[in-house]
């Protein structure tokens, strides 16, 4: 057979093509590069009360330079705390693939403004759902995969992140995939997920509970109250598969100092919670308050005005502050990544442009005990 001489214009083409492709990984590698947000030097917080603590919503913050300015903000206001949300579908869109860019970079920056990061875990992705199933829902077909992710979340950020929510609101049928909720079913999801954590990280602090404080009566299709809720977690035996109870304490249109009742939601009702802890011989563990906080919007019923929604935060804080079962409390929530255009906008600290609300400089006086409470 003859040789083939190869054309000169597709060889030039190809070299050209090599070329491109060669400029362009070098392009792409430099300009992410450059256009990563330095972390900066290693900080601290400094603050009169060290319990004090933001629920950060960074779960939807796309730009990193957002990200370090939420947490710089969040330092500078004198909260040493930070609960954040790590949605499990989010970072693992197949079983097994993980994909961590996000978190990563949160943790970073979280962890040099000297900050401590409780991560919520929960969301699961389609994978690991029925068919027509929102994320809220997990089976307990798919506790383990759960487990698996929660897992690999405490193995990678050993060292940097040391407490870990099992889900959110357990009690609410929304929140349990609007389905009937079942105290026994997430206790079910406790004894097969927390030995998988421990297993992975035996220095991590696993929280069960958070549960939302409500009154709903016995037999509602939308929830429990979270007294009866916790009680039955412990008849079923979810004592041994949790290292610190996670609390939500609003405060809605009561005042800070107002006496804990069973029969109302207000901020001391953790108070109660407490109380079924150390009745079920579970007094020993500590407690986190992982959602808290009031709202002024002015025309949502459960609002209070600025003022006193500044004064009850701050009680709050100092109210905490004595608690020795309570490790801290974050206050919800310091800033969303966008308006949400209705009453929850009345719960952050901080506006979406970065702007500063009152109770923002407020609470920084406090935490650098600049007079007394409003």
């Amino acid at each position: 057979m003859g040789r083939i001489e190869a054309n000169p214009t597709v060889s030039r083409l190809l070299m050209g093509l090599a070329l491109l492709i060669v400029l362009g990984a070098v392009y792409y590698a430099a300009r992410s590069v450059l256009a990563a947000v330095p972390l900066g030097p290693q900080q601290t917080v400094t603050t009169i009360n060290p319990k004090m603590g933001v629920h950060t919503r960074l779960t939807d913050e796309a730009e990193e330079w957002k990200i370090k300015r939420s947490l710089e903000m969040v330092r500078e206001m004198g909260a040493p705390w930070i609960v954040e949300y790590f949605p499990w579908a989010y970072y693992e869109p197949e079983p097994g693939r993980f994909g961590w860019n996000h978190p990563d970079t949160v943790i970073a920056h979280a962890t040099r403004q000297g900050l401590t990061v409780v991560a919520r875990l929960g969301f699961a992705p389609e994978w690991a759902r029925p068919a027509g199933t929102i994320p809220l829902y997990l089976d307990e077909e798919h506790y383990v995969d759960f487990g698996r992710f929660a897992a690999a979340f405490a193995a990678r950020y050993r060292g940097q992140v040391d407490y870990i929510i099992l889900w959110n609101e357990p009690n609410l049928s929304q929140e349990w995939g609007y389905r009937p909720v079942d105290p026994e079913s997430y206790t079910q999801l406790l004894r097969v997920v927390y030995p998988m954590v421990k297993e992975a990280n035996p220095d991590v602090q696993v929280l069960a509970g958070a549960l939302a404080p409500t009154l709903a009566p016995a037999g509602s299709e939308w929830g429990m109250n979270d007294l009866i809720y916790l009680q039955r977690m412990y008849d079923a035996g979810a004592a041994a598969y949790f290292d610190v109870l996670a609390i939500h304490a609003y405060g809605w249109s009561f005042d800070a100092d107002d006496a804990p009742d069973p029969e109302v939601v207000n901020f001391r009702r953790a108070e109660l919670l407490r109380d079924v802890m150390v009745r079920n011989g579970d007094g020993d563990k500590q407690a986190i308050i992982t959602e808290s906080g009031w709202n002024d919007h002015p025309r949502w019923t459960r609002a209070v005005s600025p003022g006193r929604r500044i004064a009850n935060t701050i009680r709050a804080y100092e109210i905490a502050a004595d608690w020795p079962w309570l490790d801290a409390i974050a206050m919800w929530a310091f800033r969303y990544p966008w308006d949400a255009k209705n009453y929850q906008d009345d719960y952050t600290f901080v506006g979406v442009d970065f702007e500063p609300k009152p109770i923002y400089w407020e609470v920084q006086a406090y935490a650098r005990g600049a007079g007394d409470s409003p």
